[in-house]
């Protein structure tokens, strides 16, 4: 490899190390302005005409005859000294004197600068890029207009042209070489795989529409991340700031929760991997596989915090929608962790692997990237996943994380405490840790946040209570379901619904369970002997308006989880593979919040799964078996609401834990339904007969409902008191709507 800058003679005694980056580049910048100087010198002798003439003032803008005569001219002489008059000679030697003279102080101050480990961009950037000695000179070249607008002015006058400001490759061949052989040997540091064209050091523009201009003509344009590098300043690349973010070694003082022995070994490998040296072995790949809440990122910055190096997280999501392609930002990624230097990972990965004859591009992408700049790279995924396309420089190692046990999250809240905030006495973290999965990080921003709506209510005691932390867990881990569900805020309480005793019992029963699950799965041990099936699947059936939709929502409200209606009808699709890929990101968003997910119309998936006669009975049943599994995967509660529960098989019914009758209500719980539903504040008149109501008005739940808003409606426009007439005249509009039979004249002697 060709020296870089860092020269290997010794320091001379009076040498002294650089203060500091910008001392170092002040002397280069010296070095530039000498070797500038020998150009101008030699531009004087090549367009100096014999007598002054009025086109001297056009110079750049038109050619002379002159000129075309010396262009055509032997070249024999082509940078030589010949010409010259004996004060151009006398000055040209005493700029090569002041140009050396410089060159070797430059190599012993930077030697004494290694010695003394002070960090110098430059060198640093040419030593991780493997830049010769005339590649770092060209940085320096474009560089320079970056510190001082009068490169501009020079490099117009240079170049013959006052639009063009930026150098190109042909000046840095002027400057920079000393013959044209030396110039033929310099042109392949341009090619597309030379490093400052393939690490997107810099960038060959071209000014014409049409990509017209010679290459070698094209204005030099370095990259603006390397001209922060160079300059010595270390934010991450702006073109990054939307996907990723960097988790500082320095800020990162108390390492997050993780297993000991996990961490330790993992560790102890990547040490012994590495070596105490200037690491020599294949770039490490840990692929970190486990479900949402994991402590898959957690030992990430564990390790990272450990070995002392900051760590890049970046989101495959956000990093697939950002303004720059996937394939870009990638690489922008890669490269970004090598200047820094830094540990990379890279989360929520299963948006690639889950499709990867779609993404495949984006894969061989990534591969390249992490091969290409990454020492130590953590992805974090789901899915079992073997990446194509390894080089064999590269070694991969998975590593499984199961579901954290609802223990170890109760343990993860009570690190994050440390006697830092006030509590209510309500406060329990066995519940929040059996309801929401988060990982460190975002149950530090959950107290944080709990912090700030107790001081926003009380400014004076700020004492976080349980419905702070649980709305800060909910923000925390707020799904991201799109337009496949609809979010339900819960308005229902346990009063409000109106069920035989047993349905209700059976309600209360899931409640419970929901409750403590974490003593159940955690203290008790029962989490050791279930693989799987750990959440609550339950089935609500009955005719519309019975209250399925209610009850899920009084659950929700009570256990204070988020709520989202999936109607199966919307998430079904024609297309092969289209219905699981919806599921999965369902059962995959919601895992983290463990929301309640109510899957509405039911029936539309879930019918009698008949006898595989052709292709498409055997792809319906693939799908029913693909949610039978999501399900018994989810450890949230799982509602599935049907019309039809005769349509279902014994096969499917066996896999759920509950099933709910929602009968269609009897006289005596039609009464209570009619008078739960006006609120308190209602102004009900005295002739109102909940009783007359609910033995001839034979309808659910939610047809009674439309009926008292409806008469509500009429008696804020007539009155503003309900009267029994506002309700007769709204159950006649509810009866048109359902095609019943309406017998006026009985219904006016009523």
């Amino acid at each position: 490899m060709p020296a870089v800058l860092l020269g290997t003679q010794q320091a001379s005694q009076t040498a002294t190390a650089y203060a500091a980056n910008c001392d170092y580049l002040s002397d280069e910048l010296r070095r530039l302005d000498l070797l500038i100087q020998l150009r101008l010198l030699r531009e004087r002798r090549e367009t100096q005409p014999t007598t002054p003439t009025i086109m001297d003032q056009f110079r750049g803008l038109v050619i002379s005859d002159e000129e075309v005569s010396r262009l055509l001219a032997d070249t024999s002489s082509w940078r030589s000294d010949d010409g010259l008059s004996d004060q151009e000679q006398a000055e040209r030697q005493e700029l090569m004197r002041a140009l050396s003279r410089l060159e070797s102080h430059i190599q012993e101050r930077l030697a004494a600068s290694a010695g003394e480990a002070i960090y110098l961009a430059l060198p640093v950037l040419a030593r991780l890029f493997h830049l010769t000695s005339f590649e770092t000179q060209i940085i320096l070249l474009c560089l320079a207009p970056e510190l001082d607008r009068k490169y501009e002015k020079l490099y117009g006058y240079l170049q013959d042209d006052i639009t063009r400001k930026r150098p190109c490759a042909s000046l840095a061949f002027d400057l920079f070489c000393r013959t044209r052989a030396d110039e033929f040997a310099m042109r392949p540091v341009f090619d597309s795989q030379a490093p400052l064209i393939k690490y997107r050091l810099l960038r060959m523009t071209d000014n014409q529409p049409e990509g017209s201009e010679p290459l070698f003509a094209r204005p030099l344009k370095l990259d603006d991340r390397i001209v922060n590098f160079a300059l010595g300043v270390r934010t991450i690349d702006a073109r990054l700031e939307s996907s990723a973010s960097l988790v500082s070694a320095q800020a990162n003082s108390r390492a997050p929760e993780v297993g000991d022995e996990l961490r330790s070994r993992t560790l102890s490998f990547i040490r012994a991997h590495f070596g105490d040296s200037e690491p020599n072995g294949r770039n490490l790949i840990f692929y970190l596989r486990g479900p949402a809440g994991s402590d898959r990122r957690a030992l990430a910055e564990t390790i990272s915090h450990s070995i002392g190096l900051d760590l890049i997280v970046a989101d495959v999501e956000k990093m697939m929608s950002g303004p720059s392609s996937f394939e870009e930002t990638v690489w922008l990624l890669g490269r970004e962790a090598l200047l820094r230097p830094a540990t990379l990972c890279l989360e929520r990965l299963d948006f690639l692997i889950a499709e990867p004859d779609k993404h495949r591009t984006s894969l061989i992408a990534l591969i390249e990237a992490i091969s290409t700049f990454s020492r130590l790279t953590f992805l974090l995924g789901g899915q079992d996943w073997r990446p194509h396309g390894l080089s064999g420089e590269e070694l991969f190692i998975t590593l499984e994380f199961p579901q954290a046990e609802d223990r170890t999250g109760k343990r993860l809240w009570d690190s994050q405490l440390n006697g830092h905030y006030q509590f209510a006495e309500d406060v329990d973290f066995d519940v929040l840790a059996s309801k929401f999965r988060l990982p460190p990080g975002r149950i530090r921003d959950a107290l944080m946040a709990a912090e700030t709506f107790a001081r926003w209510r009380s400014p004076e005691a700020a004492e976080i209570t349980m419905d702070d932390l649980h709305a800060a867990c909910r923000a925390q881990a707020t799904p991201k379901l799109g337009a496949l569900a609809r979010k339900i805020i819960p308005q229902y309480e346990w009063d409000d619904i109106v069920l035989p005793d047993d349905q209700l019992a059976q309600l209360r029963e899931m409640r419970q369970q929901a409750m403590y699950r974490s003593v159940v799965y955690g203290q008790w041990g029962f989490e050791r002997k279930l693989s799987r099936g750990k959440g609550l699947n339950a089935l609500f059936s009955g005719p519309p308006g019975t209250g399925k939709t209610m009850a899920a929502e009084v659950i929700a409200r009570d256990l204070r989880l988020d709520l989202y209606q999936i109607d199966l009808s919307q998430v079904v699709s024609k297309y092969i593979g289209e219905t699981e890929k919806n599921l999965s990101q369902i059962f995959r968003e919601a895992q983290s919040s463990k929301a309640i997910l109510f899957f509405d119309e039911a029936e539309a998936l879930f019918g009698k799964r008949s006898e595989v006669k052709d292709a498409h009975d055997r792809y319906a049943n693939i799908e029913v078996g693909y949610l039978l599994q999501k399900m018994e995967e989810y450890e949230g509660i799982a509602i599935l609401a049907t019309n039809l529960r005769q349509h279902l098989d014994e096969a499917f019914v066996r896999r759920l834990q509950f099933i709910v009758e929602f009968p269609f209500p009897d006289e005596e719980h039609r009464r209570r339904i009619w008078e739960v539903i006006f609120p308190r504040e209602a102004p009900l008149d005295a002739d109102v007969d909940f009783g007359f109501l609910a033995r001839e008005v034979k309808l659910a739940g939610g047809n009674i409902k439309n009926i008292s808003l409806a008469s509500a409606f009429y008696a804020a426009s007539d009155g503003r008191v309900i009267h029994m007439s506002h309700l007769i005249r709204a159950t006649r509009r509810e009866f048109q709507k359902l095609g019943r039979t309406w017998d006026e004249a009985e219904w006016t002697l009523r």
